[in-house]
């Protein structure tokens, strides 16, 4: 097996038996609910009690990236063990914490001059971003080198994508994705937006009235990027993401397994703290990718 250990930062939402079973370290997020009290992702604070407190107080949290001395932390370790480092970060254009890790590996590589660090931009987030990990754990594990195992994930996260809703448009707006009154109307409206997770930005598909309408859609809306993409269900890997609404996402589980004639044998990945702050309660998604055998 290559000799590099793969990191994340905590947004990729990957369930800890994934993490334990392919040997991937997640560098922590923090998020805050006073802007003074600070905890890290997962460790410091479940998704069941920030999810526990969003629902019960209706708090709009915040969240604060990585510090360059966590990933130097981290990273530091192996370097010393001569391993190399590929680090696989939530989209630049959600977060500092892709620069943050890069910072990190420039002030390393003073230190250690013979290291081999990558860092990644996945250009996607939650289990988008999983997807985006697992493949490269896949590589590694079937004994590709560092550097192809980049080179590779450099093409495949661009076949990577999400196609989700939201139940509550309020989180949507406070974290900038779209306008306060669009919020407010479409809220008013029970209207529920359907949107494209592709190339590090939230595409809007359209809006629809109803949850069980937007739970069916987001299966639609895989089924029409294979179609209008000329693409193969076998060649690209699955799984499903979800915050609060575990039956729901169950439904679609269901549905997209008819549709994809196989089942999936990912657990449901949680969306956590830092992706949740900016959805809410009740978001949910189907993430899929390429895989790396299949380029």
């Amino acid at each position: 097996m290559s000799d590099f250990m793969i990191f994340s930062d905590s947004s990729c939402d990957m369930p800890n038996e994934l993490l334990i079973k392919h040997n991937i370290d997640l560098v922590p997020f923090y998020v805050t609910f006073d802007q003074n009290n600070y905890f890290k992702e997962n460790i410091e604070i479940s998704n069941e009690e920030f999810y526990e407190k969003l629902i019960s107080t209706k708090i709009f949290p915040k969240t604060s990236l990585p510090s360059i001395t966590d990933y130097i932390k981290k990273f530091e370790p192996h370097l010393k063990e001569g391993k190399g480092i590929l680090c696989i970060c939530l989209t630049h254009n959600f977060s500092g914490s892709y620069q943050s890790a890069v910072n990190a590996k420039n002030m390393l590589e003073e230190q250690y001059p013979d290291a081999n660090i990558h860092i990644v931009d996945s250009i996607q987030s939650t289990g988008g971003q999983g997807m985006v990990l697992l493949q490269a754990a896949y590589m590694r594990e079937a004994g590709l080198e560092i550097d192809e195992v980049v080179d590779k994930i450099n093409i495949l996260k661009n076949t990577s994508r999400i196609m989700f809703t939201v139940d509550d448009l309020e989180y949507l707006a406070r974290g900038g994705r779209i306008g306060k009154a669009a919020s407010l109307a479409g809220n008013m409206l029970q209207l529920k937006p359907l949107i494209q997770h592709k190339d590090g930005e939230l595409i809007p598909y359209s809006n629809i009235r109803g949850r069980k309408k937007s739970l069916d859609k987001i299966v639609e809306m895989t089924k029409e990027y294979f179609q209008e993409n000329n693409e193969k269900y076998e060649d690209y890997d699955f799984c499903l993401a979800n915050t609060t609404a575990i039956e729901e996402i169950l439904k679609v589980k269901e549905k997209l397994e008819s549709l994809i004639g196989r089942p999936i044998t990912y657990p449901i990945f949680q969306i956590g703290v830092t992706i949740g702050t900016n959805t809410g309660p009740g978001a949910l998604g189907i993430c899929f990718i390429k895989k790396f055998d299949r380029m």
